[in-house]
């Protein structure tokens, strides 16, 4: 499975990475996700934004990047000269309080916020792993050697999850149904294209059952 980076990745790049994931009673087998990292960034993707839902809608979560004399993803750094973390914070507590599991995540959640990695790719990959562990994903991750085109690799998803693309994976895997949502009445029903810290504030423990269709 070969996947782009992503700043806390919406449900279907989780549901990718758990998708070969073995869940068993008696055993879990990982799933294995090659992560690309020897792109040029992508301006408008998800390596740099994800969308939570508030009371007034849904809201996109951007990090602010600085953009130097190299485009490759693994060296653009983030810039924390405006006080994006802070809003951040401020973001998902109005977003997400009210919801069941918030409180059990937030506080590591903001740590790693406030860590303040200098790169973009140290950042995503702390979100990836933070939301891999919460929601119970057994995923190996190894980065890229090299850049490879598209269509001259198995299960190339780097190009799939896009929020400016019409979004056919969790189609693909059975998975477009909807679970609890804080504002689900406000928003008359259901809002999909969320990051997956939507579904944990809401799901918890049981997430992995919705990402695995169990």
């Amino acid at each position: 499975m070969l996947l782009s980076t992503a700043y806390f990745p919406p449900l279907a790049w989780f549901a990718l990475a758990a998708k070969d994931m073995t869940l068993s009673p008696d055993r879990v087998l990982p799933s294995h996700v090659l992560l690309e990292a020897c792109e040029n960034y992508q301006k408008q993707s998800y390596r740099n934004r994800c969308y939570i839902l508030a009371g007034d809608g849904v809201q996109m979560l951007q990090v602010p990047v600085m953009h130097g004399a190299s485009w490759a993803i693994r060296d653009i750094r983030v810039d924390y000269s405006t006080p994006w973390v802070l809003r951040t914070e401020r973001a998902l507590d109005a977003a997400y309080q009210t919801s069941a599991y918030y409180d059990y995540y937030r506080d590591e959640l903001f740590a790693l916020l406030e860590a303040r990695p200098a790169l973009l790719w140290e950042l995503n990959l702390s979100s990836i792993r933070f939301i891999l562990g919460k929601t119970g994903i057994a995923c190996c991750l190894a980065d890229t050697l090299d850049f490879v085109a598209p269509d001259f690799v198995a299960d190339d998803f780097r190009f799939s999850v896009h929020p400016k693309r019409p979004d056919a994976v969790l189609d693909s895997l059975g998975l477009s149904r909807p679970y609890y949502q804080v504002f689900r009445d406000r928003m008359g029903g259901f809002t999909p294209g969320l990051s997956c810290l939507d579904l944990l504030f809401n799901e918890g423990p049981d997430s992995i059952l919705w990402l695995k269709s169990v």
